[in-house]
């Protein structure tokens, strides 16, 4: 089992910027996907970006060009650099891990709350 801890969030004007982490604990880091998702209030929970363990990287085409994925296995973290936040992008956000033989995350933090105001 690993564990996953989310910091960095806060409330951010918007055209600023944050970063995110995620700490994890327990299992292998580096045999994992690593996931950050997001959930805005009334809406599912969705996909922002992932980095594999090749370190190929992927994002939604909401937040592509202006968020950054990336992993650090020495330090067992995955960090998520926002830059030009946009109020529509306030939301919980969600980091998640995933064994590469199986199609969905199982393993999830418990969130972190990014604010970005007008």
């Amino acid at each position: 089992q690993v564990q996953l801890a989310e910091s960095g969030g806060g409330l951010v004007q918007a055209g600023g910027s944050l970063r995110l982490s995620c700490a994890a604990s327990g299992g292998t880091f580096s045999s994992y996907t690593m996931g950050w998702f997001r959930q805005a209030p009334g809406k599912e929970r969705e996909f922002v970006a992932v980095v594999r363990r090749s370190s190929t990287t992927d994002y939604s085409d909401s937040v592509k060009g202006r968020f950054t994925i990336s992993r650090d296995n020495a330090k067992n973290m995955v960090n998520l650099q926002m830059n030009s936040l946009k109020p529509e992008d306030t939301a919980v956000y969600y980091c998640a891990a995933r064994q590469t033989y199986r199609a969905t995350y199982d393993y999830w933090g418990q969130g972190t709350q990014v604010t970005v105001s007008s």
